[in-house]
């Protein structure tokens, strides 16, 4: 299903894209860093995670200010105006009550807005998230003199045709990745936003504190954290978890900050999540439940099966690495509750698929 675009003001005048992608009650994201509405879908980086979050909804999410296809000379760079930004984008669509998703930035964007909007928020989902940046934490620690030094990298390097200097964050966020993986990703910072709104963005998230709202939160949530995530420090997605009330934690045995299909604990993310949102997520269409709860690259996976594909012609057809691809047929077969190869390939074309 084509992405729909479209615009809204915030509450100081600036535009804000927004992309809504998917069938089935809204699940809304908050923004996280460097976001491109349109080229995300394309990304090999995002494009996994955005067709899990499709997944039995209608996904919207918006570009940052600054960033993407919303406005890019911007004044206020803040967590008040990002929430403002929020706020702005559900009351266009007129959305009543939704879940609400963020990862590490947008998580505490997320976290903001429901604090403020408690009879909105159906459900809070945190993933590799914080309480304080490092700027705003008490004393200057290690990590703030970090954060300080990659601001002057940022300014320095960002635009620069060489992705060396990029390929230091996305290293940072991805260090057990593929190297076409992280390349796509410095790729993708490159066309979000100007060197100047990546250096002030970057210094805004370390700023982020939400001690005072995190234990006001009066909202089912789900926290969750890679163990060895080495962008944003594990203690802090614990801490997190420890502020809100009632939030249920789960420990990812994983080190990339940006999860990719092919880790071992993606699948498990995905479960927690899906079954957190359980309640909210439509009942399967009468006839064919194990087709239903596949996902749009799930179904695009099955059609190829279907077509007699071996597992290397189907990584080549989708860009993907022959582990994901496996991880994936176990994925579809475990739905579509089948063990053989010949099972999946009956049911599939059973449902139309394959045919050429």
């Amino acid at each position: 299903m084509p992405q729909g675009v479209r615009f809204c003001r915030s509450a100081d005048g600036t535009g804000i894209a927004i992309g809504t992608n998917g069938k089935g009650p809204a699940l809304v994201q908050a923004p996280t860093w460097m976001t491109h509405i349109e080229l995300d879908w394309e990304s090999r980086v995002w494009r996994p995670w955005l067709d899990q979050l499709a997944d039995g909804h209608t996904l919207v999410r918006h570009d940052l200010r600054g960033c993407g296809l919303s406005d890019r000379d911007v004044a206020g760079v803040s967590l008040a105006s990002f929430v403002a930004d929020l706020e702005a984008v559900v009351d266009t669509l007129a959305l009543q009550r939704f879940p609400l998703f963020g990862l590490c930035q947008g998580g505490v964007i997320a976290a903001a807005y429901a604090a403020r909007h408690p009879d909105r928020v159906t459900q809070l989902v945190l993933y590799g998230s914080y309480v304080q940046g490092a700027l705003a934490r008490t004393g200057r620690t290690l990590e703030a003199r970090e954060a300080e030094a990659l601001a002057t990298l940022i300014e320095t390097g960002w635009a620069r045709p060489t992705p060396a200097f990029r390929e230091v964050f996305a290293s940072l966020l991805m260090p057990d990745a593929r190297p076409e993986v992280v390349r796509a990703l410095s790729e993708m910072e490159r066309h979000s936003t100007t060197p100047a709104m990546a250096r002030r963005l970057w210094l805004a998230f370390h700023a982020f504190d939400i001690a005072d709202v995190a234990p006001r939160l009066a909202v089912p949530t789900l926290v969750l954290h890679c163990r060895g995530d080495g962008m944003v420090p594990f203690e802090e997605g614990r801490r997190l978890a420890t502020l809100i009330p009632g939030a249920r934690f789960v420990a990812l045995d994983g080190s990339n900050h940006i999860l990719q299909s092919d880790d071992a604990c993606w699948g498990r993310l995905w479960d927690e999540v899906h079954s957190f949102l359980g309640g909210d997520r439509p009942a399967p269409e009468a006839g064919a439940p194990a087709f239903s709860e596949l996902t749009p690259r799930e179904r695009e996976l099955l059609d190829l099966i279907a077509r007699g594909r071996s597992n290397a012609a189907i990584a080549e057809a989708l860009s993907i690495s022959p582990k994901t691809v496996r991880n994936h047929v176990t994925s579809v077969f475990g739905k579509l509750g089948v063990s053989h190869r010949a099972e999946a390939i009956v049911l599939a074309r059973e449902a139309g698929l394959g045919s050429n």
